[in-house]
Order: C-alpha cells, then structure tokens, then sequence
C-alpha cells in the first residue's frame, strides 16, 4: 500500500481520535468506492475496522447544466463497521494457499476479501504482532500457513541475514579465486 495513502488516513481519520494506524489493507467489498480493513491502536485499546473510501462527491457548478465532481478529504473516510481486538475469537484463513479471504470470528462471522493472499497474511502478521503487544495473548488462527505468520528465527532478523549471505558470497569468490590459475 502506499505510504501516502497510510499518511492520509492517518492524518483524516485515525490522528483526530487519537489513535495510532498499526496496518491496513485494502479489501473488496460490494459497495462502489475502495475500501480497507484497518488496524487501530490508542492507549492499550486495538480497534479494528472497515474504511469506505468516497473518493469525490459531485457537486454542482454555477452553471445549470454542468455538474463538477471535487474531492473533500475530510469527508472522504469513514468507519462503516468497527470491532475490539479482544472480541476476536478466531482468524480462519480458509485456504491457505491461494485464497484472500478470511472470517473473523466475534460474535457474528465477518467475511473479508483481500486483494491477494499477501495482503491477507500481511494483515494477520500485523495483527498477531498487535495482540502479542497490546493484548498479552495470542490469536486463535485457523487454515493459514504459520511459516507465513511467524518466520522462523533465521529469517526474523534481517540483519542478520544479510551478514550471512555477505559472508557466504565472499567464501564462494575466495573458492573461484583460489581455483583459477594465475
């Protein structure tokens, strides 16, 4: 997603409630506009919810016969649906593997349609690293493949992996060196 597009709704409509954008990704619903499930922290309090994106209103022109359409930022975003983390009892992935949908289980299911898987484990990374944090507890995941959830230590400290793969290009160019004849 794009950082702009993150500075925005945080300046519109997660700054004024004092609240802190942790992730979003946007998701397809059936109502005209973009939409975006968004994860919210203020204080110790994670909120989850669903952003309806009105890109421009029409509005009309001095003239009778032409209608003009204008963007209004600040009426642009706005909460159609809105949950606790707490109250989240379960992530089914459904499929694992190439599905973007997901159910939240509250007290109703809730279907939500990513744009791609990726967006769909990236969402749930972010709020299994929340619930880790805010929460103290862990997430109740089904159907999603956990490598993708929590990396292995290997992978979770990427400098780290760096240094180590630096280390092994400069032992395979010693090894092609030290084979090549002078």
């Amino acid at each position: 997603m794009s950082s702009l597009l993150r500075e925005e709704m945080q300046r519109v409509l997660f700054r004024p409630a004092k609240e802190r954008l942790v992730e979003f990704i946007e998701i397809e619903e059936p109502s005209n506009g973009r939409h975006f499930f968004c994860a919210s922290a203020k204080n110790k309090e994670v909120q989850l919810c669903i952003v309806h994106c009105q890109m421009s209103v029409p509005l009309k022109s001095a003239s009778k016969r032409s209608f003009t359409k204008r963007s209004c930022i600040q009426e642009s975003y706005r909460r159609t649906e809105i949950w606790s983390l707490k109250d989240l009892t379960l992530i089914d992935g459904r499929n694992p593997d190439d599905d973007p949908c997901f159910l939240l289980h509250f007290d109703e299911v809730r279907t939500v349609t990513a744009v791609s898987c990726s967006a769909k484990y990236a969402i749930v990374r972010a709020l299994v690293a929340v619930s880790d944090r805010y929460c103290q507890r862990s997430l109740n995941l089904r159907n999603f493949d956990w490598p993708y959830i929590k990396p292995t230590s290997f992978y979770s400290n990427k400098g780290d992996c760096a240094v180590l793969s630096q280390i092994c290009f400069y032992a395979i160019n010693l090894v092609c060196l030290s084979m090549c004849q002078v």
